[in-house]
């Protein structure tokens, strides 16, 4: 399989799973949190839209931003469980449509030294935007069984 393929697959794979173990949470739980120190359902998935932005700027970009600070903001802003699966929904798009417009010889390319990614083909920033959702993905499954829900086991059926 060459490298946008499976690139392309990997998103579509990881994009499900996120999906269907959240879908669970609705606008009500939006601002659950276990502790106060902890991000809310909205922040978690906002976050996660943020970082797949974040990942394809820095992994295909070579724009690695490190405000933190001024993500943070950006993530304030969001305010309803729809806006931050709104955001994640063009987030996927970005990325998707990133992969599919770049050349298979570009895809396999090293990325440029950055403080994140180690140096592999570009491609491969699609494996740290999975491992990055599925450690969200999980932490929300956590916060819906917190809220006596059940979410749905990831990689089944619809």
């Amino acid at each position: 399989m060459d490298l946008k393929t499976e690139a392309l697959a990997d998103i579509e794979a990881t994009r499900k799973f996120f999906d269907r173990t959240t879908r669970v949470l609705e606008e009500a739980d939006a601002g659950f949190s276990p502790t106060p120190e902890t991000m809310t359902v909205t922040a978690q998935i906002a976050h996660v839209a943020q970082s797949i932005d974040w990942f394809r700027a820095g992994g295909f970009e070579d724009r690695w931003t490190m405000d933190w600070e001024a993500m943070a903001a950006e993530l304030a802003r969001v305010q309803s469980l729809a806006e931050a699966r709104r955001w994640l929904g063009e987030a996927w798009g970005r990325l998707r449509a990133a992969v599919e417009a770049m050349p298979e010889a570009k895809l396999g390319e090293t990325i440029a030294e950055n403080p994140i990614l180690p140096p592999r083909a570009r491609a491969y920033t699609v494996t740290g935007i999975a491992d990055h959702t599925a450690h969200h993905r999980g932490s929300l499954a956590v916060y819906a069984r917190l809220l006596g829900k059940v979410p749905a086991m990831p990689y089944g059926d619809d």
